[in-house]
């Protein structure tokens, strides 16, 4: 990385209020005031739980009701799922049950949102990096092999091996809500590779469900539906009424799937895999804040319909649809499912044939250990072997617990039941196995998490530097190897941060560069500073030119101008490349490595800017000159270093006399 060298002190400035900052930094002395409040409302209380919990909690509400329902009602359960809802279109006559309509059609909507993800993942996400992405792609296909196998071993003899399908896959939202719910502390890293496994475990799943539970298959039709699809990817082209074709196009590939034999819901997934997706580009950005301008200053119903084409054309399709279809999906669409799906009658009868159920068992053990062995054994061996990209905080123990929360099969379990099994008996084998499995994993995943935070509390009270410094990764200023180290997790929109910068620049002043370095990374406080990560992620765009110290120092010397035309113009202002300088600004490897800053900072409990480690520990108190020079000189090892490294800083080049 780039190499800072020796610059003149800069004078703090005062922070202007204008739209680009949008309130004053927590102040760092007392990170947590500003979330101080004396009450809230119940609505800002779910507001606060967030969409993974709040969904997560009605797919649970859902199911307990559905059960209740069963048990108490078979017959109105049963009678009011199969009610048959008849329209007729010209010569087509069209007859569906209600529990056809959640299966086969909402839950299509479902495997779209499923599709869009899996786009995004691998255009602009988690799994364009082989080496970042080969951790939770291993893990996914291993924890989707190894429950299978133990399933159809247990369910020998059966007549239901071929239903090990059930064992296979992983409930996504159910993941992430549980996650949120009982997760460890600072969960991000963890959040990030269970959600990119579940993804690859998404992908094997339908290809499955496509491969080995389609019956009565018709080349035909398909032929309509690729035709469709062709349709479908060709869309993006039109300038205007986008919408309505997409629409149009989306309903005849998913009759055509339909009438193929292949099953509805993977006409979501194909469909969406079409749609296009990628990071937002910066002009297009401007050009619709330009409009947002003109319209504030002639307020008219064409301007206003521009700036608003404008607004929504800057954002990918495919993540406009993400936002649309999210909550739907989250508080209607899967809660209806399991309203549907998980009715099991739960009978002193029922839950006796279940006890010694072969099936039953194969689902338990295979979702709950299956997906210890396939997930964490995996990963175990890959991180032995340093396979692959872990990032600090993805340690052995969590790993584990994810792995165990993996074992929540439930959405696709319960889908794929109805498709593998036939039997009526058998059903509620299955499903009574597939609930017990979902409350197992969820209890042995929430013990672990408790012993792992519990066993290690100064990791995660962030007293030590979780990633050590690495000259090849990180932004050092002066000396790389240097004995004596400050690293300062910052904000370039942070008034603090801009005052940090001059006692900084003192101590340089004071020690020189040769046994002294500084480093910066990024921790971008996003809910203060609406363009502090896209100017984080600018800085990595101008680092892999070489000029990120200089691009830093342009950001602080005027911190209220930090829109797309102002990163651009300070590009050209530094001679860098600016054709290069915006494609990288696009790129998925300028957001990673911001990203992976962000994560070490969450891993840290870093929550107010700037926050310094002096020598690998964490600096508590003023940061002024004096006092970062004086905590320079505490005796104490750096822990982030290895023994043989280890210097007193009396010893070093450049240590004040």
């Amino acid at each position: 990385m780039a190499r800072r060298t020796r610059e003149p002190e800069q004078e703090p400035r005062a922070v202007r209020t204008q739209l680009t900052v949008i309130q004053h930094s927590p102040d760092p002395d007392h990170p947590h005031d500003h979330s101080r409040r004396d009450r809230r409302s119940i609505a800002e209380y779910i507001r606060g739980l967030g969409r993974n919990r709040i969904g997560a909690l009605l797919l649970l509400l859902a199911t307990v009701v559905a059960i209740v329902w069963a048990n108490a009602s078979s017959e109105t359960y049963g009678g009011f799922w199969e009610t048959h809802l008849s329209f007729n279109l010209g010569d087509f006559r069209g007859d569906y049950t209600l529990h056809a309509i959640v299966n086969d059609a909402l839950m299509a909507v479902f495997f779209f949102t499923v599709g869009l993800e899996v786009r995004r993942e691998f255009a602009i996400g988690e799994l364009t990096s082989w080496r970042r992405a080969m951790v939770p792609v291993f893990a996914a296909v291993f924890g989707l092999a190894a429950p299978a196998i133990l399933y159809v071993l247990i369910a020998q003899g059966t007549g239901f091996e071929n239903a090990w399908g059930i064992v296979i896959s992983t409930d996504t939202a159910f993941l992430v809500g549980a996650l949120a719910i009982i997760g460890p502390r600072a969960p991000g890293r963890l959040r990030i590779f269970l959600l990119a496994l579940a993804v690859v475990d998404d992908i094997g799943a339908l290809s499955i469900i496509a491969l080995v539970y389609t019956e009565d298959f018709s080349w035909m039709p398909l032929v309509v539906a690729a035709l469709g699809l062709v349709g479908v990817f060709f869309t993006r082209y039109l300038r205007g009424g986008r919408g309505p074709v997409y629409v149009t196009l989306a309903i005849i590939v998913w009759a055509a799937f339909a009438a193929s034999g292949v099953h509805p819901t993977l006409a979501g997934v194909a469909i969406a895999l079409l749609v296009p997706v990628y990071r937002p580009n910066r002009r297009d950005v401007e050009h619709a804040l330009d409009l947002a301008r003109t319209f504030r200053q002639s307020p008219n119903t064409e301007y206003a319909r521009a700036a608003a084409n404008s607004l929504r054309e800057s954002i990918s399709i495919n993540e406009r649809l993400q936002s649309a279809y999210a909550p739907y999906v989250a508080y209607v669409v899967l809660p209806l499912f399991a309203l549907a799906n998980a009715g099991v009658q739960i009978t002193p009868e029922i839950l006796a044939a279940a006890a010694v159920s072969p099936i039953t068992w194969g689902i338990v053990i295979g979702l709950v250990i299956g997906k210890i062995i396939g997930i964490w054994g995996t990963t175990a061996v890959m991180k032995l072997f340093r396979m692959g990209d872990f990032g600090p905080g993805l340690t052995v123990d969590r790993l584990l617990g994810g792995a165990a929360l993996a074992g929540i099969g439930f959405t696709i379990s319960l889908f794929i039941v109805d498709l593998a099994i036939d039997d009526a008996a058998a059903q509620n084998e299955a499903r009574v196995g597939v609930l017990a499995a979902s409350i197992l994993a969820f209890a042995l995943a929430a013990l672990i998490f408790r012993l792992s935070d519990a066993f290690r509390p100064q990791q995660e009270s962030g007293r030590v530097l979780v990633r050590a410094v690495d000259p090849r990764r990180d932004h050092v200023w002066g000396d790389p190897d240097a004995p004596l180290t400050i690293v300062e997790y910052g904000d370039f929109q942070c008034e603090f941060c801009l005052k940090a910068s001059g006692s900084v620049q003192q101590v340089i002043d004071e020690l020189g560069t040769d046994g002294f370095r500084y480093v910066w990374r990024h921790a971008p406080l996003t809910r203060f500073h609406p363009n502090a990560l896209a100017a984080a992620e600018a800085s990595e765009a101008a680092a892999l030119q070489g000029r990120f110290f200089e691009f830093e120092r342009a950001l602080f010397v005027d911190q209220d101008e930090q829109l797309p035309s102002h990163i651009i113009r300070r590009a050209q202002q530094l001679g860098l490349d600016v054709e290069q300088f915006e494609k990288d600004l696009g790129s998925a490897e300028v957001a990673a490595r911001v990203r992976d800053d962000m994560l070490d900072a969450e891993a840290m409990d870093i929550t107010a800017v700037p926050t310094f480690f002096i020598n690998g520990r964490r600096h508590v108190g003023p940061y002024d000159a004096r006092s970062l020079i004086a905590a320079l000189q505490d005796p104490t090892p750096d822990p982030t270093r290895k023994p043989s490294r280890v210097m007193e800083p009396d010893s070093g080049p450049g240590h004040p006399a």
